[in-house]
């Protein structure tokens, strides 16, 4: 009688415990059907409109065929009495337009301004799957250079970051190889992961190139809020982009769904890792006009480790070192101190 009297009791105080764990659950299962169709509708959440000055440059621009692919550019004709022709060579995750504030002044020393957007990158195609690689991008500027009939001209090349390699890779195949289709008259880099034991890659970069698993959640997952934090960390606290900047950096991404092939373009890290000699050894042995305009504050490529390397590699290279509040963007933070910088490089030889 008492075990009976002892269960009923027993029941009786756990059942508000049962009722609030079935509440529970079924409270979560509300919030699962509401967050479903929210993040499906997140995920396909259609790409930005171009701004009118995004708009201009694309308008601006051509194509070009590249295996298949369609390879955005910009070619413009500047200085009368001059057959200087400079190409330039933009950075990840971004475009071609990262030259539109030094774009003009260009114009007024050379006779032809080139930019183009790499594969991958802002109007040019994005295609997935795909296994991005910087010898194929070298391929797509050489490819350009033909499209344009400038194979014998010889062409000044300026690059930043990401470009930075490209421009190593088509140094190679010019010196060291002779496969190449590329004619230098001068190269000036800037801000690259040149030697990968000096470079610090950002964590989302990591993440994505080393996490198979996690990059195809991470690249769908990233929006404006994570990429202008991401972007903004790289650039001084004194030379922010503008929200407008912000905007077009993250429209030209969005362009063709180029955040969904992030990671495959990250895996340009790897490969600078397992092609280092090559790369460097064409940067040290090189006896074309070398320079390297730098901005000191920039948490990738960190000063005073990133140049004393440099120094000690490059021997033959000259060096511009910009305003201590100058990062990782030297041509956007301070596009004056950036021309002045290049052209005092270009009159010197």
């Amino acid at each position: 009688m008492s075990s009976k009297i002892a269960s009923k009791s027993l029941r009786g105080r756990n059942a508000p415990s049962l009722a609030a764990t079935l509440n529970m659950r079924e409270w979560w299962i509300h919030v699962g059907l509401i967050c479903i169709p929210l993040v499906a509708v997140y995920l396909h959440i259609p790409p930005p409109q171009l701004s009118p000055a995004l708009q201009k440059w694309h308008s601006t621009g051509q194509v070009f065929n590249f295996r298949g692919n369609k390879i955005f550019y910009r070619d413009s004709n500047g200085a009368l009495g001059s057959s200087d022709v400079v190409i330039l060579l933009h950075g990840f995750p971004t475009s071609s337009y990262d030259w539109n504030k030094i774009w003009e002044p260009l114009t007024q020393r050379f006779h032809r301004v080139i930019a183009l957007d790499f594969l991958g990158f802002g109007f040019s195609d994005k295609p997935r799957p795909h296994r991005y690689s910087i010898f194929e991008q070298a391929s797509v500027v050489e490819a350009l250079v033909a499209h344009l009939g400038l194979s014998n001209q010889r062409v000044n090349l300026v690059s930043h970051d990401y470009g930075d390699t490209v421009a190593l890779e088509l140094l190679y195949r010019s010196d060291q190889n002779r496969t190449g289709h590329l004619t230098f008259n001068s190269l000036c880099l800037s801000n690259g992961g040149l030697f990968p034991e000096a470079h610090y890659p950002r964590l989302l970069q990591t993440l994505l190139k080393d996490f198979t698993v996690l990059a195809p959640i991470l690249t769908r997952l990233t929006n404006f809020m994570v990429f202008q934090k991401g972007i903004g960390e790289v650039f001084g606290p004194y030379t922010q982009p503008s929200d407008a900047d912000f905007w077009d950096m993250w429209t030209s991404l969005r362009y063709n769904d180029g955040n969904l092939v992030l990671d495959s373009i990250l895996q340009y890290i790897n490969q600078r890792f397992k092609h280092r000699e090559r790369w460097v050894g064409a940067l040290t042995s090189t006896f074309i006009p070398l320079h390297m305009i730098y901005g000191p504050l920039d948490p990738v490529n960190p000063h005073p480790q990133f140049i004393r390397l440099y120094q000690q590699l490059v021997q033959r290279s000259t060096l511009t070192v910009l305003d201590e509040h100058i990062s990782h963007y030297p041509q956007l933070e301070d596009p004056t101190g950036f021309l002045n910088a290049y052209f005092n490089f270009i009159h010197s030889f």
